[in-house]
């Protein structure tokens, strides 16, 4: 077995989609991201490629690429997957966290775990998304941006 933790972080930005999970979300502003800006799919692509000693999601999709210019997320961790099954691993199960002072996640936590799941090969039950708020205190909770963290475990 490996484990992988990732995070990510981006700033909120006017006229931008606000996508977490894979999951469109009604909000006023989105993310500032090369890509989609999905800081949840993000961290979980870098906690699965540290786990299988692959680097970050980076080195793999530069934001630097018109490649990836406001590509879905959950195309890039389809590809990260990919590679883990090349490499002879699978997901066994994620835990994640998302921090936001807004908006409300709940309701779409349902729907974020059906698409990841979907995406990891892996039942629901092995994907655990969990959404917290800082009290309103640091960048999230001023309301400047959201972050999120992934810890991972894959079989070999």
């Amino acid at each position: 077995m490996r484990i992988g933790q990732g995070y990510d972080a981006h700033r909120f930005a006017a006229d931008r989609r606000l996508v977490l999970g894979g999951v469109e979300i009604e909000h006023d502003l989105g993310m500032a991201a090369h890509s989609d800006g999905d800081v949840l799919i993000h961290a979980l692509c870098d906690a699965l490629l540290g786990a299988a000693g692959q680097g970050d999601i980076g080195r793999h999709f530069p934001d630097n690429s018109a490649d990836f210019k406001d590509i879905d997320s959950r195309i890039l961790l389809r590809r990260v997957v990919e590679l883990l099954h090349g490499m002879g691993l699978r997901v066994h199960n994620v835990d994640t966290t998302i921090v936001a002072q807004a908006p409300k996640l709940a309701p779409h936590i349902p729907t974020m775990r059906e698409r990841l799941a979907a995406d990891l090969q892996i039942g629901e039950s092995h994907v655990n998304i969990k959404a917290t708020t800082t009290e309103k205190m640091g960048f999230a909770g001023r309301g400047e941006g959201i972050a999120s963290y992934a810890v991972v475990l894959l079989d070999e």
